[in-house]
């Protein structure tokens, strides 16, 4: 899990600006073979199908925040007992240089790549760790309907890199609890990356997209290439 969060946050800085060249003529001309791949599905409730497929296949539904409160989300908890809560094992496992680890989980030195805002970190207290779909976003479009342990799995979700990312915590906290009509990266190059998740941890959760948010993806991504992305559902 630790290589696979370092090597997403590496690929994503390296080839996301050459998503931009894409004009949504060429997004929607080239990727012919990706529009044929069928939805495939495995025993695990897994999935494989295009992003814009993905983003097509989700509930339209408004959004009501009626009733949230970010304590009906238990975090950061230690599903595994070793000491480490969710929050420093997405530290541990993204960072660039690996800090100490001292009493308590309690890290020291070591470097982050931020990339949100493209920036390098040599602090943990410089990062926060962010659900990609904001607790409230995801309590908008479903989670108020689930339990008090189906809450608190999806905000300690370790089993799929693109649901917890480090970074900056000025680029966290200027996201807030903001969809993509509200909010993007201010690392443009990092844009298809960051929809293309958000389609993917909507997936995973089968939480619903509501009409403007859907609009602002399908927008977005026609720009992007329509990659094929792989979820095993959590619901």
């Amino acid at each position: 899990m630790h290589l696979a969060r370092t090597r997403r946050t590496l690929l994503a800085a390296l080839f996301a600006p050459l998503a931009l060249l894409v004009t949504p003529t060429t997004a929607h001309a080239a990727p012919a073979v990706a529009e044929r791949l069928p939805v495939q599905h495995t025993a695990d409730k897994t999935v494989t199908l295009p992003v814009r497929d993905a983003l097509a296949a989700l509930t339209v539904a408004d959004e009501s925040r009626a009733g949230y409160s970010r304590d009906k989300f238990k975090h950061w908890t230690d599903a595994d007992k070793n000491g480490c809560n969710a929050r420093a094992e997405v530290l541990l496992a993204e960072a660039v240089t690996a800090p100490e680890v001292g009493a308590k989980c309690a890290l020291t030195g070591g470097s982050w790549y931020s990339p949100y805002d493209d920036r390098y970190l040599d602090s943990a207290s410089q990062l926060d760790v962010d659900h990609l779909v904001p607790l409230a976003e995801a309590w908008d479009s479903g989670a108020s309907a689930w339990t008090a342990k189906e809450r608190e799995a999806y905000a300690n979700d370790l089993d799929d890199s693109r649901a917890l990312i480090a970074v900056s915590a000025a680029s966290n906290r200027s996201k807030a609890d903001k969809d993509p009509t509200e909010w993007l990266p201010p690392y443009a190059p990092y844009w298809c990356t960051y929809v293309t998740d958000w389609v993917a941890d909507k997936t995973r959760y089968q939480l619903s997209v509501d009409p403007a948010e859907q609009n602002a993806l399908a927008e977005r991504l026609a720009a992007c290439p329509d990659q094929p992305i792989t979820v095993t559902l959590a619901r």
